[in-house]
């Protein structure tokens, strides 16, 4: 595994440990609440990310694509409710499996990154549609870890039980949210 690799995603070069981390707390205990903040953080992410791939040695770009996809994603939120219900699932979605791809070791290949973003985005989308709660609070729960995990620097050992125990306390909070149908004032 590449030493830059922690858990899954390369460094994120545009996000200090400690803005990481601050995020990461943000989407793992409040995500669901916040659906406008998962969905621009993601978008931010990804973006970064895709201008990492696309245009290699220019840093500047990370920048620029994450917040030209993060502020996108926001507004889409706030004012597309359902198109960004499915671009979101589709970019936590693809994003997943991209950091499964990595954290399973399997070589840097474009074409497999590429097909495990549309195929983990298409599941994605079509659980934020289906499972909508749920969806969005596994999703922003587990890239709350990953970034937790990813500013940390730990060890592979120690991020990857650092990573389930964070997953499984995003979980568990984010669903004391949730009111059951049957106590909903009617």
């Amino acid at each position: 595994m590449h030493p830059k690799h922690h858990l899954a995603l390369s460094h994120l070069h545009t996000l200090p440990p400690a803005a990481a981390l601050v995020v990461g707390i943000i989407l793992l205990l409040f995500g669901r609440k916040l659906f406008w903040f998962f969905v621009g953080a993601v978008g931010f992410v990804v973006g970064a990310e895709a201008a990492t791939t696309l245009f290699p040695h220019q840093p500047e770009w990370e920048l620029i694509a994450g917040l030209i996809l993060g502020v996108l994603g926001i507004l889409m939120a706030l004012f597309l409710q359902k198109v960004a219900i499915g671009v979101g699932g589709f970019l936590a979605g693809g994003y997943l499996a991209m950091i499964l791809l990595r954290m399973l070791e399997v070589p840097d290949n474009n074409h497999l990154s590429w097909v495990a973003l549309v195929v983990g985005g298409i599941i994605g989308a079509i659980l934020m549609f289906t499972v909508f709660d749920w969806a969005l609070i596994i999703l922003s729960s587990v890239s709350g870890a990953h970034l937790i995990v990813n500013s940390t620097g730990l060890l592979p050992a120690a991020g990857g039980l650092t990573f389930i125990a964070c997953i499984l306390v995003g979980v568990f909070v984010q669903s004391r949210f949730l009111v059951p149908r049957s106590r909903e004032v009617e």
